[in-house]
């Protein structure tokens, strides 16, 4: 018969704070696709984020020649609110936490 093994509890140095997660804030990604014209693209920055001609033209060939352009940041709600408002134009747009 084995004798029974004795489990302490781990030492953990570590601690993770939940909320900290929560406190970073959010960027909306536009991502290049084949079907949208680059003036539409750029025509859809300046209407819903009122950016100038000359900053919606530099994010429409970030995204033209990187692939993907970082349009808008803030909270989760804010984020959401913005992909939702890209999607409904046309525009392929994700949202993920800021590094």
């Amino acid at each position: 018969m084995a004798a029974p093994l004795e489990v302490s509890d781990p030492k953990v140095d570590v601690v993770v704070d939940a909320l900290a997660d929560e406190d970073r804030p959010w960027v909306v990604i536009v991502w290049n696709d084949p079907i949208n014209l680059m003036t539409y693209v750029a025509f859809v920055f300046r209407k819903l984020f009122g950016y100038s001609e000359a900053k919606a033209n530099k994010l429409m060939l970030d995204v033209h020649h990187k692939g993907r352009a970082t349009v808008s940041s803030g909270t989760r709600t804010e984020a959401e609110r913005d992909v939702k408002r890209l999607h409904s134009h046309g525009l392929w747009a994700t949202m993920e936490h800021d590094e």
